[in-house]
């Protein structure tokens, strides 16, 4: 067996892994067991009982941080040239569209968020397949295919997040920075937690949350009690 280290050693004193707690309690953990010299990102994991296979059980939602995300999002906008000043006086980071459409098809992907108009959607189709693999592809449900264009920038900017369950009925997402408050934390996970609670599908029967966990990029899970989501009642 591998020796622990001593941050390691540190951590294993600091919190129990079989407990299961209450989200403030864990958001407040969480700084004291990471020991990373770089700002690591605090995820969420959320196991739902549902089954992603069937179309009525698909949970897929868009929430706003309270605090933002903590990190800088990089916006790309494909629209007409009757969009382009709106786009950037919104915000975005680059705005165009032909000339960003070779650049993807070329293998170009450095940006975190992909935003369009409808008008565009027939040009932005073929590389779905590129886009698509990596969560960038534009769509109505998460509000980054819309004529708002400006609002849509400025709510990605502002820590707008688009989740999904994945194939093995769990969600994932980043939720902030470990160098957030613990309230600030606290805050951006209840919001999260909040919008896939609304998200329960009708259809479903059983325990809805079974599972959560909150940890950094490098840090161990702390395993959050469920209950206290108040979820299934």
């Amino acid at each position: 067996m591998a020796k622990l280290t001593k941050n390691q050693k540190e951590v294993k004193g600091k919190f129990d892994s079989h407990k299961l707690y209450e989200l403030p309690e864990a958001c407040a953990l969480l700084k004291d067991i990471t020991y990373t010299k770089f700002d690591a990102s605090v995820e969420l994991h959320v196991n739902l009982g549902v089954d992603p296979r069937k179309a009525n059980q698909m949970v897929r939602g868009v929430v706003t941080l309270p605090n933002g995300t903590g990190k800088v999002v990089r916006v790309l906008v494909l629209c007409t040239p009757d969009k382009v000043e709106e786009a950037k006086a919104a915000g975005a980071d680059y705005v165009g569209l032909d000339e960003y459409i070779d650049k993807i098809k070329g293998g170009w992907t450095d940006i975190d968020v992909v935003i369009c108009t409808p008008s565009v959607m027939a040009k932005v189709g073929p590389i779905g397949r590129i886009l698509g693999p990596r969560g960038l592809m534009p769509n109505p449900k998460t509000g980054t295919v819309t004529m708002d264009i400006a609002g849509a920038v400025k709510a990605v900017k502002a820590g707008k997040i688009d989740f999904k369950v994945d194939k093995t009925g769990i969600v994932h997402t980043a939720i902030g920075k470990v160098s957030f408050t613990p309230e600030a934390i606290n805050q951006n996970a209840k919001a999260v937690i909040s919008e896939i609670i609304k998200l329960k599908p009708q259809t479903l029967k059983g325990t809805y949350l079974k599972a959560a966990a909150i940890c950094t990029t490098m840090s161990p899970a702390i395993k959050l009690d469920v209950k206290t989501f108040t979820a299934d009642k």
